[in-house]
This record gives C-alpha cells, sequence and structure tokens, in this order.
C-alpha cells in the first residue's frame, strides 16, 4: 500500500469546498494553465472579493462563538476570531492545505524528477491559488525564485560581522527586518499606491523574500557551524529546497528529499498560532511583508513554539543515554511513569488543537521506515510512540495523547548530519514562510483592516460578568 493510501486512512477522506461546492477528494483542481502566477492570482482575486463581499452582507451578524473569561485569561484559546485562508486545522483530521490533507498534498502534488515528496514551490501554489499547479507550473516557480535570490550586500555584510554568541534565530529575523530596504510594497506606499494594488506589491515582496531566505540562512549556518566558508551560488537547474541543501553543504539524494518534505509540511498550520499571527497582525497595520515576516520569526524563536523539537531531541537523547541502547517495552515504561510522577512531561506529544496523531509526524516516521528503519534513535522514537499514549492515556491528564510534528523531525535531521540543533528552528522559518506571506498576499487581497481587538482589566472584567 502506498504512502498515500496508508496516511489516508489516518487522516480521512475530505470533501473540498471551492466556489460554492463540494469537491471529493479524488478530485484534482487543475482550473489554470499560466505558469504565470501573479496571472492567476489577477484572475482569482475578483472572484474571492465578491464571494467575501456577498457572504458578509447576507451573513455579516451571525455569531459564530462565544468568549468566556477562561479563554480570556487562556490565551484566547479556542477563541474564532481570525480568517485564514491558506489552511484549516481540524483536531480529529489534523491540518488541510486549501482542503487538502497532508497524504493527498504528496500523492498530487508535482515533485523533482526520480524524486516522491511534494515540491514546496508547488504547496505555494496551492496555497496561493486553491489549484493544485501542474509540474511546468511549479518549474516556473522554481526558475523565478532563483532569479529573484540575489541578496542585498548591506545584508551579507551585517550577516558577516554578528558575533558568533548571536543566536540562529536572531540572525535571521535581522537580517529579513533589514532586507526591508528592498520593499516594493513600502516604497507604493510612500508613494500613495491604491490600496487596490497593495497585493501586488505584497506578493512582489513575498516572492522576493521567499527567494532569499535560503541563502541568508545558508550564511548563517556556515558563519556558524562551517568556519565561516561562504554556501555555493544559487544553481538555476536546481529547485529552491535542492539549493538550500547544497548551500548549507549537503548533496545526499535523501537530505534533499528530506528537505522537500520538511519544508513542505511546516509551511502553514492555519493562522492562530504565534507566527502565522504575528505576520499577520503587525502586517494589518500596513508594514511591509519584511516587518511582518521578521516580526513572525521573532514569535517563532520561543521555547514554546519553534524550539520544541530541539526540546524534544535533548530529552529522547538523554533518555537514550539513560537507557543505554535497546531496552523492553516494560522498562521504557516504567521510566516514562517515573518522568511523569516527577512532575515532568513527555516533550513531542500533544497539541493545543490536535486530538489525534500529527499527520507531520505519521509523514516523517513513513519517510524514516523507509530510509532509516535501523536507525537507534528513530527505533527509539518508534518505540515511544507505541508505548507513550498508552501511558498518558492511563494518567488521565493528557487531551492528546498522541505525538505532534516535533516528536520526529529532529531525529531525522541528525540521521543526515544535520546536527546543530539551535539551527532547527531557522529550517523551520524558511518553511514557515510560504504560509504565512501567502496568507498575507490574501490579507491584503481582501483589504482586511488593522486588528485591534478589545481588552478589559480584570475588575472591569469582574464588573461585566456581574462577579462580587
Amino acid at each position: 500500500m502506498s504512502r498515500a493510501k496508508t496516511l489516508g486512512r489516518i487522516t480521512g477522506t475530505a470533501l473540498k469546498l471551492h466556489k460554492g461546492g463540494l469537491l471529493s477528494a479524488s478530485h484534482c483542481r487543475h482550473v489554470s494553465s499560466s505558469t504565470n502566477l501573479k496571472d492567476v492570482m489577477e484572475k482569482l482575486i475578483p472572484e474571492k472579493q465578491k464571494e467575501i463581499v456577498e457572504f458578509r452582507k447576507k451573513h455579516g451578524s451571525s455569531k459564530v462563538g462565544e468568549v468566556t473569561v477562561d479563554m480570556m485569561y487562556g490565551g484566547m484559546r479556542g477563541i474564532r476570531g481570525l480568517v485564514t485562508e491558506t489552511s484549516v486545522l481540524d483536531p480529529d483530521e489534523g491540518i488541510r492545505f486549501r482542503g487538502y490533507s497532508i497524504p493527498e498534498c504528496q500523492e498530487k502534488l508535482p515533485t523533482a524528477p526520480g524524486g516522491e515528496e511534494p515540491l514546496p514551490e508547488g504547496l505555494f501554489w496551492l496555497l496561493l491559488t486553491g489549484e493544485i499547479p501542474s509540474k511546468e507550473q511549479v518549474d516556473a516557480i522554481s526558475k523565478e525564485w532563483n532569479e529573484r535570490a540575489e541578496i542585498p550586500n548591506h545584508v551579507i555584510t551585517m550577516l558577516n560581522n554578528f558575533p558568533s554568541k548571536l543566536h540562529p534565530m536572531s540572525q535571521f529575523s535581522a537580517a529579513i527586518c533589514a532586507m526591508n530596504s528592498e520593499s516594493k510594497f513600502a516604497k507604493g506606499y510612500s508613494e500613495g499606491i491604491h490600496k487596490s494594488k497593495y497585493w501586488e506589491l505584497c506578493y512582489e515582496d513575498s516572492m522576493d523574500l521567499i527567494a532569499k531566505l535560503p541563502t541568508i540562512a545558508a550564511i548563517i549556518y556556515r558563519n556558524l557551524y562551517r568556519e565561516g566558508n561562504p554556501p555555493d551560488s544559487i544553481d538555476n537547474k536546481k529547485d529552491w529546497s535542492w539549493n538550500y541543501a547544497s548551500m548549507l553543504g549537503f548533496e545526499d539524494p535523501q537530505f534533499v528529499e528530506l528537505m522537500r518534505l520538511y519544508l513542505a509540511i511546516h509551511t502553514d498550520h492555519e493562522g492562530g498560532n504565534v507566527s502565522a499571527h504575528a505576520t499577520h497582525l503587525v502586517g494589518s497595520a500596513l508594514s511591509d511583508p519584511y516587518l511582518s515576516f521578521s516580526a513572525g520569526m521573532n514569535g517563532l524563536a520561543g521555547p514554546l513554539h519553534g524550539l520544541a523539537n530541539q526540546e524534544v531531541l535533548v530529552w529522547t537523547t538523554k533518555l537514550q543515554e539513560a537507557l543505554g541502547g535497546e531496552v523492553s517495552d516494560e522498562h521504557l515504561r516504567d521510566y516514562i511513569w517515573n518522568t511523569l510522577k516527577s512532575g515532568q512531561v513527555v516533550p513531542g506529544y500533544g497539541h493545543a488543537v490536535l486530538r489525534k496523531t500529527d499527520p507531520r509526524y505519521m509523514c516523517q516516521r513513513e519517510f524514516a521506515l523507509k530510509h532509516l528503519p535501523n536507525d537507534p534513535l528513530f527505533k527509539l522514537v518508534a518505540q515511544l510512540y507505541k508505548v507513550v499514549p498508552d501511558i498518558l492515556i492511563e494518567q488521565g491528564k493528557a487531551k492528546n495523547p498522541w505525538p505532534n510534528v516535533d516528536a520526529h523531525s529532529g531525529v531525522l535531521l541528525q540521521y543526515y548530519g544535520l546536527r546543530e540543533m539551535n539551527y532547527y528552528t531557522v529550517m523551520f522559518g524558511v518553511s514557515r514562510a510560504l504560509g504565512v506571506l501567502a496568507s498575507l498576499v490574501w490579507d491584503r487581497a481582501l483589504g482586511l483592516p488593522i486588528e485591534r481587538p478589545k481588552s478589559f482589566d480584570t475588575p472591569s472584567l469582574k464588573k461585566l460578568v456581574g462577579a462580587s
């Protein structure tokens, strides 16, 4: 049975909403033949604008949920308050990119010659348009990103002058922010461009930024971990992920395939996570995509968001050292129980929204089963997957006892020799750009306003609910 079919049983069969109607999961949308993504967007945006105007006219006063005091004090968890067109996270199914599950994306999106994993370029096309792109359309994106990849000299100088003690994510965010010297959106806004053109300049900035990120990320990696040796130049014959892997210094075809998978599945996770929301929030003030995405990366750098896979890997490595090689399930259960009884958690298990095994975990597991089934660290991760959920269910505290994406990604990167854990969040950030910037383009296309929710202090909130 193919990987797509196997994982399809996990995520379930979907029905997709498109232009007011339901399409079966087997339907593959190839609406446009043009290889110019901007031209495709120009045709789609008026249709979407009309759809939303009509929807708001009929249902603008409809209530979509309620807000409790616990939600307000609990990080707004569960409050329905954002519109994000690119993806939806279902608690029981997992992430869907424009209606497509990860297994469906693996099956339908174009791959590189001889490869099996979806090209991130194709996922970006899907996120922006809702359409499954052709191979020719994906190749056109690869070509365009290669042509836009040149980094401003002042940014290269800044990166080369950063002290080695400055965290990779701080360097990444600072370089992104500094590149706003190139912003077409900022320039156009200062010249008084009409707001109907905002999306076009946001699109241009986003394409430029995505194209440049692998080079920026590679310079940071090689400055910190490869004695400052500059990365190779962009190869116009390579796709986005392949160029990134090559600039890091990795040419193993399996690692390149892993990069394609990694960069595809980490792109988007609906709009409420910190990096997506921060990008949207700052962008709502009409800050350009460079400033907006830099803000998102500052959020991703936090230990409760993008650093999770690093923490999982540290914990798993210590577990491996403590147990001393292969152990029985019973011995592992005792260790996990002792961990929980001591007040600690098992990192990599549970999710704020998901209530099942993360499909992103499963596709990485399938990759590992195919390419590194005998790796000791992967075997331990697989054993944890067998043992931990039952223990967490028995304990009764975890809302979701299943592993998330962070429980697996670090193990794969370690296997192929990318062992510098402090750098992992930068890779996450390179991927996340595709989702949050696609969403930002749609924010400007739909004319979404500045975000400004109402806040209360505790005395005012007590008065509002009638508390003494």
